[in-house]
């Protein structure tokens, strides 16, 4: 089998397996690298020391497997539709739509395994590594290297179709396959709502985001206490947040409500109670909460943020007009 016909069969079999974008990337130099290295330096991960150690792989994806030449990405439809208001007034705090479901990491996970086994049947001997939002992977250059979008000004990964609501997963591999052709229009125009919208001004300049500044930051990723004014960013997010692409016209236009079962939404995800964090014993968190992005903050994060969100409203109601 020549390298096209087994990037269709991998293309093909993506499809069934449940994707919604599948591509082919080469894997030299990012084009990022030195911007990777600026951000870096000037403190722009925040705590996500991670970051740092993987660097090297980021900016040079070939080295994340010995020998590879491609990689098989994916996308994933994750849009439900717009998210209810939260605070204290509703009782109920708003959460990224990414974590409406059970963690997409379980599910993508086992889709990449069984595409990764798709390239070993159609090259023999070939090695894969699969990666969903983990390791050190390039995810949005390697996506826009196969032809699946551009990074939007927001730095998310829009595809023309579906816009920017998506999971990407990412196969590497030493197999022989044909590439695809980079996407390489910027798409974006002279358009800035997601910058301006952005409500803590994180989006410091087109496609750089100061991740100290992101609720999404704030709300998953930082594990320390929240100063005033950062608890004041939070607004009515208590996990997550999807300004930037709330208001994005790729979005506004092109999402469609996934019909996946496997990330259908959950009630107790989507729409949670703010109060049911404060007395919920570590271990009744683990056994509701284990196989889901809540996982990531824990029972200790989500009461600081759930404080936080109650904080906000009473503050908003305190400065409303008396009509």
């Amino acid at each position: 089998m020549n390298p096209s016909a087994r990037t269709a069969a991998v293309k093909r079999r993506g499809a069934a397996i449940g994707f919604d974008a599948v591509g082919v990337a080469t894997l030299e130099r990012s084009a990022y690298a030195e911007a990777l290295d600026r951000w870096l330096a000037d403190g722009r991960a925040g705590t996500m020391t991670y970051l740092n150690r993987q660097a090297k792989k980021r900016k040079e994806p070939q080295r994340i497997l010995a020998g590879a030449r491609a990689a098989v990405v994916t996308l994933t439809n994750y849009f439900h539709a717009a998210p209810a208001a939260g605070g204290a007034e509703t009782g109920h705090g708003r959460v990224a739509q990414y974590a409406w479901s059970t963690d997409y990491h379980r599910v993508l996970s086992r889709r990449l395994e069984r595409l990764a086994a798709v390239v070993r049947h159609v090259a023999p001997e070939a090695r894969t590594r699969c990666y969903v939002d983990s390791g050190p992977v390039p995810e949005r250059e390697l996506a826009a290297r196969a032809g699946l979008g551009w990074i939007g000004k927001n730095t998310m990964l829009l595809n023309p179709r579906m816009g920017s609501f998506t999971f990407i997963g990412v196969v590497i591999t030493d197999a022989d396959l044909a590439t695809d052709l980079p996407f390489e229009a910027d798409r974006c125009g002279s358009c800035r709502q997601c910058l301006d919208a952005c409500p803590t001004d994180a989006l410091v300049e087109p496609r750089v985001l100061d991740a100290r500044r992101c609720i999404s930051y704030l709300t998953v990723e930082w594990r320390g206490d929240l100063s005033p004014t950062e608890r004041a960013w939070l607004g009515e997010w208590l996990l997550g947040c999807d300004v930037c692409q709330d208001v994005c016209p790729w979005n506004v236009r092109f999402a469609a409500p996934t019909t996946d079962s496997e990330l259908a939404p959950d009630p107790a995800l989507a729409h949670p109670r703010l109060d049911a964090f404060d007395t919920m014993p570590a271990l009744e968190f683990v056994r509701r909460f284990g196989d889901t992005p809540f996982e990531r903050p824990g029972v200790t994060g989500m009461r600081r943020n759930a404080a936080a969100v109650r904080e906000n409203s009473v503050s908003r109601r305190d400065q409303s007009p008396v009509g």
